[in-house]
């Protein structure tokens, strides 16, 4: 049976100008058309993971969680960001919850190993065993203990990545708040592949697609190094803003709106 990977942006359910501030009716309606889906296609194996937004990144950014962790105040820092994720990870639990979607929280600080800041280990078994329940397993970016570096911080997609080896989902859809990715004059490109790639990657480099973790050229060549990866994956980048767009994605990907990357 096809398991899909779908990302709630940070960005998209927390307004990240304000500390701590999720954005309620997103979030609400988001839930909503979660339920929809999952109403309307009973057999959707789902996986859900949603970034920190403007919980987990100010304390993290605070303390150079990621960076490693050495000393008492740096612990002090990790337990900090570790209950700022988790704060937003109730809320997200809460609006599914209310929204009548069976969901369960899997915290990544307890079932994941790193080295030097990369994953080496994840327990799979219980995200497998809640897929074969019916429920929703929830992951998000979470601190993690690391060999080297003491503790460091795993981003969502770091996470789903790491599942990915063992559950093999055909489909990762990521919810933002932009429609897809852009070209030099604002119209959403409607697929990449290396085939394409070297025509696109100069308007990736624009100034609408940059943002602080490398712009939209680092993420774009990370998702097409995720598909020669895993050539059975496609990626397909979206507005979680619009409403109906989200359900609309989760029971028809291959025909929805955005940008749609996969392998030649």
């Amino acid at each position: 049976m096809e398991t899909i990977f779908l990302k709630l942006g940070g960005s998209l359910i927390t307004d990240k100008t304000q500390v701590e501030t999720v954005r309620a009716d997103v979030l609400t309606r988001l839930a909503a058309e979660i339920a929809q889906a999952r109403r309307e296609n009973p057999a959707l194996r789902l996986v859900l993971g949603h970034g920190s937004g403007s919980f987990g990144h100010v304390a993290g950014a605070k303390h150079g969680t990621r960076q490693g962790v050495q000393d008492a105040a740096g612990w002090r820092g990790f337990a900090e960001v570790s209950d700022a994720a988790a704060r937003l990870n109730r809320l997200v639990l809460a609006a599914l919850l209310a929204a009548d979607v069976s969901a369960v929280s899997l915290s990544p600080s307890a079932s994941v190993g790193c080295v030097d800041g990369r994953i080496q280990t994840i327990a799979s078994q219980p995200v497998l065993a809640a897929l074969d329940a019916g429920i929703v397993p929830v992951v998000y970016g979470d601190v993690a203990f690391d060999a080297v570096r003491g503790g460091t911080i795993v981003s969502t997609e770091e996470v789903m990545m790491a599942l990915a080896g063992e559950i093999r989902p055909f489909w990762l859809l990521l919810a933002g708040e932009t429609t897809g990715v852009y070209d030099q004059s604002g119209q959403v490109i409607p697929a990449i592949s290396r085939a394409n790639y070297f025509e696109i990657e100069a308007a990736l480099g624009g100034s609408r697609g940059t943002d602080v973790t490398g712009g939209m050229a680092s993420k774009v060549q990370g998702m097409l190094a995720l598909v020669d990866h895993f050539p059975q994956l496609s990626i397909r980048i979206f507005s979680g803003l619009e409403p109906g767009n989200l359900a609309q994605t989760l029971l028809h990907p291959s025909q929805a709106e955005g940008t749609l990357l996969h392998a030649d």
